[in-house]
């Protein structure tokens, strides 16, 4: 159970090992699959670049079949074009961005190429490979050097981010069969709380029964708004901020 916003709240977001569970994650690995085509094989695992024109920049992520996180997803770029296609309603320039499960970096980068002083967050064994691609595709573009911080949802977020006070939190395809939902509300409620200037832009894939659950929870957490919804790649773009 979650509280927030200053009413109750109650989700259950927990997600089991069901037989339904599983049968998601399986559905998240063969997404994943597929996308071997663009994978050149390495001594020690699979690894890709995928490269886009974003930002009046050419980008290229580089990416590994060794977990979810090293994989560049659909919400991810949707919301990066998002960002780079209405900038006169969302203003990246000298605001201060937080991005949670930044995984490859794209929508970090696009941030920072916007103009934003950006912290990429992730777990530990991300960091290494979000770091190569922030510093790749920012490195001598970007107005601010974006920096990297590990974060697990939930975890010592007093402790290591005490004085939260960002203009925009980012979040793109966080929402999967992770068991860690209501740990990512938590943390979503911690960098957006009540009497703050906060924003959270959040762009999700729906794929599974998890992700209506979650949406229905973020919405009673906070003042939300569907700003697009992207039919064909079954996206949707969500903007909220903190219920006083």
């Amino acid at each position: 159970q979650l509280r927030g916003g200053g009413v109750g709240v109650h989700c259950n977001l927990h997600v089991t090992l069901s037989p339904a569970a599983l049968r998601d994650q399986k559905v998240m690995a063969g997404e994943a699959l597929e996308r071997r085509n663009i994978w050149q094989p390495s001594v020690y695992y699979a690894l890709g670049k995928e490269s886009f024109y974003i930002a009046g920049h050419d980008i290229s992520i580089r990416e590994s079949m060794d977990t979810y996180g090293a994989l560049i997803w659909p919400g991810a770029i949707a919301l990066s074009q998002f960002l780079e296609n209405n900038q006169q309603h969302v203003n990246l320039m000298d605001k201060s961005v937080l991005e949670i499960g930044a995984g490859t970096g794209l929508l970090s980068i696009v941030a920072s190429l916007l103009g934003a002083w950006v912290t990429a967050t992730d777990l530990p064994d991300i960091l290494s490979n979000l770091t190569f691609n922030l510093l790749r595709n920012t490195k001598g573009r970007s107005r601010y050097t974006p920096q990297v911080a590990a974060l697990t949802w939930a975890q010592n977020l007093k402790r290591d981010f005490p004085y939260p006070s960002y203009d925009y939190v980012l979040a793109a395809d966080v929402v999967y069969p992770h068991g860690s939902l209501e740990e990512l509300l938590e943390t979503m409620r911690h960098f957006c709380q009540p009497g703050s200037q906060t924003t959270v832009l959040w762009a999700n894939k729906i794929r599974f029964q998890s992700d209506l659950r979650f949406t229905e929870c973020f919405k009673s957490s906070f003042n939300t708004t569907l700003l697009i919804e992207l039919p064909q790649q079954e996206v949707r773009i969500y903007k909220a901020t903190a219920k006083e």
